[in-house]
């Protein structure tokens, strides 16, 4: 069993920088994908990024290529995202999601991008961000 709790969402200016934790218990945690997705309001979840169990393998969706950076602390059983010139439309309900590597794979739409691959998640953080 793995149980994530999010932290450091908040509001801040168009430009500005937050850093998201996802911090997990449970000892197989080292063991799994983790991603981050995003929920903004009247709309569905999206992938945003995902790093494999090594940390060597990063994954972003376009949007927020170049402006955000997952990364894992093996241990601290954590992982972090750097959000740096947010923009409004980064406004969302974030959430960190983590599976064991079996579950997780790549296809057309992109690797560990699918909501449906993860069977762990945490209960988000809400990020705002004011033009």
């Amino acid at each position: 069993q793995v149980q994530l709790v999010e932290s450091g969402g908040g509001l801040v200016q168009a430009g500005g920088s937050l850093r998201l934790s996802c911090a997990a218990s449970g000892r197989a945690f080292s063991n799994y994908g983790v991603g981050w997705f995003r929920r903004a309001p009247g709309k569905e979840r999206e992938f945003v990024a995902a790093i494999t169990w090594s940390g060597f393998n990063l994954y972003y969706a376009d949007p927020v290529k170049g402006r955000f950076t997952i990364s894992r602390d093996k241990a601290k059983n954590t992982v972090y995202m750097q959000m740096n010139r947010l923009k409004p439309e980064d406004t969302a309900v974030y959430y960190c999601a983590a599976e064991g590597t079996a579950r997780l794979y790549c296809s057309g739409y992109g690797c560990y991008s699918s909501e449906y691959e993860y069977g762990y998640w945490g209960q988000g953080t809400q990020v705002t961000v004011s033009s």
